[in-house]
């Protein structure tokens, strides 16, 4: 198949082949205006409580984050020394800063409240509680965490989650066949 401009364009699923160049659709994996969201935590844990944070990041940490090249999968945050910190959240290297990157994994300070900090130490000392990133995105030119309090859930939870949200599927699949 030929495009307006003459060159022989070959489709593939969301893959479309120009001139020999590939060009795929990206796939959004978080909600509209997030950099990225932790959808496997609302599955391994129940959340109790939210907290918005500000997060302390050097230069090509701030390019890597509007890239969306940021993953929340394994991270946690604790409070050490009085400080809140955020663990395991991987920010991808920014390619055109080759010498002066970041490193990817590095503990990074979660900036809150004396009194937000206080209150997050008193949940967080009770058995099975811990501190989970949801999502990251900006709130105006700053950068900003989403942190949970959150208990684990067992399988038979797991298990109940995904039925409640397979019979709220359908129950909206129904109704929009109705209208």
């Amino acid at each position: 198949m030929r495009g307006a401009s003459g060159r022989l364009a070959t489709f593939n699923g969301s893959v479309a082949v120009y001139r020999g160049r590939v060009a795929k659709g990206k796939k959004r994996k978080a909600a509209p205006g997030d950099v990225a969201s932790n959808r496997q935590a609302s599955f391994r844990y129940e959340f109790l409580d939210k907290l918005e944070c500000g997060i302390v990041l050097q230069g090509t940490e701030v390019k890597s984050l509007r890239d969306g090249a940021v993953q929340l999968k394994d991270g946690y945050a604790s409070l050490r020394d009085g400080e809140l910190w955020l663990y395991n959240v991987h920010i991808a290297p920014y390619a055109p800063a080759s010498r002066e990157n970041h490193e990817p994994e590095r503990p990074r300070k979660l900036l809150a409240h004396r009194r937000e900090l206080e209150r997050l130490a008193g949940r967080v000392a009770e058995r099975g509680l811990t501190l989970v990133p949801t999502r990251m995105y900006f709130s105006g030119p700053r950068a900003k965490v989403e942190i949970a309090v959150a208990r684990g859930r067992d399988r038979y939870d797991k298990r109940q989650a995904i039925k409640e949200r397979d019979t709220k599927r359908d129950m909206q699949r129904a109704l929009s066949e109705r209208d």
